[in-house]
């Protein structure tokens, strides 16, 4: 019994802590096991990409598949498909994001990787004020809430993927702001989850006509925080006549950066 207990106890030390909290009750190999992945910001993550944008893009990149799972807006795991993945979370017209991308990317250049569950989180035009703890508007609560719904279902969280920041170019103190709101939002975050190494995704920025986008992006590319990785947008499509939002294209080129961003950091640790 004491080797048994010895040899957990080297288990637990040796395994990564970064990648979240793990149920020793479950394993990888457990059919009820997903590795979790938080979608938030406004948007650009929700996703307003359609059919008709007309650009051109790999169109295996939205297939629905059997290891990609979705908590939708019921807080019910089902089989994830865009357009839809944040029906009922994001209450503007949604289209398709970077969500199924992420997720698709992920299991082409790793198909042992295993299931995948999509936390859809996002609401568009919300700045990053509306995100911070205590607003009245709940969404911090609700990306919380979501989270630990999620875990209930088996797994663990990997990540935060985070797409926002075209609200806050819009005002120069908000855009002054953006960095230190980010860091306490993150913070705040990862404290109410129990994870304190809780890997997140921050994406750079580079759409909108805000005057002080740069100032927003140059506070995502140097934020000081340990685990979180930065992954720039720069070059994604965007939609014809729309200096906001990304086309399809787009949508599958930052899902692409994200996902690889992701198995980077996952190889790493």
């Amino acid at each position: 019994m004491g080797e048994k207990l010895f040899l957990l106890a080297c288990f637990m030390l040796l395994s990564c802590s970064s990648m979240g909290t793990i149920d020793l009750s479950q394993n990888e190999n457990d059919s009820s096991y997903k590795s979790i992945f938080i979608l938030a910001g406004q948007s650009n993550m929700a996703g307003r990409g359609y059919n008709s944008d007309n650009s051109t893009y790999p169109p295996e990149y939205f297939l629905s598949h059997p290891q990609i799972l979705m908590l939708d807006a019921n807080q019910t795991w089902k089989q994830a498909a865009d357009p839809g993945l944040h029906d009922g979370i994001d209450k503007k017209f949604v289209g398709v994001g970077p969500g199924m991308p992420f997720a698709n990317r992920i299991l082409m250049k790793n198909p042992e990787f295993g299931t995948i569950g999509l936390v859809p989180c996002a609401h568009g035009q919300t700045s990053i004020m509306q995100w911070m703890k205590g607003n009245e508007n709940g969404l911090f609560a609700q990306l919380v809430n979501r989270a630990k719904v999620a875990l209930q279902g088996g797994g663990e969280i990997k990540a935060l993927l985070w797409y926002q920041g075209e609200s806050d170019a819009l005002h120069y103190e908000d855009a002054v702001l953006y960095g230190s709101r980010l860091v306490k939002f993150l913070t705040d975050v990862r404290a109410d989850l129990g994870l304190p190494e809780l890997p997140v995704l921050v994406v750079a920025m580079m759409t909108g006509d805000g005057e002080f986008k740069m100032m927003v992006r140059e506070a995502q590319m140097v934020i000081k925080l340990p685990h979180v990785v930065t992954v720039d947008a720069k070059g994604a499509g965007i939609k014809f006549n729309d200096k906001v939002h990304l086309n399809k294209a787009g949508s599958v080129e930052v899902g692409k950066r994200l996902a690889d961003a992701f198995l980077e950091i996952n190889e790493e640790c």
